[in-house]
């Protein structure tokens, strides 16, 4: 392990904290089945967005059994305004029957079985077993993938490498809110193509600073 970059994580992760208390998943679910599905919808779609979909989608399918017995075309109805549909559809569809009849409606609570399910990737993966699960999971999203390379913490735009060379940086009881934080901190300040690089608390710890 880099104990300088190790360090610098540590304080990066302080301040972060710091200026976004209230750091969380911004996708709205009550139930591990309700996340996974929630974070399909968000490839290539606004968190917003997603949430007004889910709002009533999981009002009209409430468990894994209604989303199992639901017909593929009324599911990408459902679902149409967050893009790319037919196969966000065919994912949620395909994932939903393996939980009813592999795992007996119950998602598995471990990363291996979990990217077995169809549609389901290790970043999709990860948002449920750290949000819902509290196991320490490190979520490799656009916001991620770009700041941490800002940081010099990696130089890669592949997620798996990413997230293991942060795990080497990052202390694991952070690995989850890492993620969030990084995404509010790019949301407001570390804006891609337009950085606001003068008012960003991380400037003294930022190599990329100018």
């Amino acid at each position: 392990m880099n104990n300088s970059n190790h360090i610098r994580a540590n304080k990066i992760v302080n301040l972060l904290k710091s200026e976004y208390p209230n750091s969380s998943c911004s996708l709205n679910y009550t139930n591990p089945h309700e996340l996974l599905v929630a974070t399909i919808l968000s490839a290539q779609c606004t968190d917003e967005r997603v949430n007004r979909v889910t709002k009533v989608l999981f009002s009209k399918y409430p468990s894994v059994k209604e989303f199992y017995n639901l017909s593929l075309s009324t599911l990408k109805e459902e679902i149409f305004s967050t893009g790319f549909y037919n196969n966000k559809a065919k994912s949620i569809k395909g994932m939903s029957k393996a939980v009813m009849e592999s795992h007996g409606g119950e998602l598995p609570k471990n990363l291996e079985e979990m990217v077995k399910l169809p549609g389901v990737g290790r970043k999709t993966a990860n948002v449920v077993l750290g949000n819902v699960y509290s196991m320490p999971s490190l979520v490799v999203d656009t916001h991620v993938t770009r700041i941490s390379n800002l940081l010099k913490f990696v130089k890669s735009r592949n997620a798996v490498i990413i997230e293991k060379e942060l795990m080497k940086v990052v202390a694991k009881q952070d690995w989850t809110i890492f993620s969030h934080l990084l995404i509010d901190h790019g949301r407001k300040v570390c804006i891609a193509n337009r950085p606001k690089c003068p008012e960003c608390i991380l400037s003294d710890l930022c190599p990329s600073y100018k």
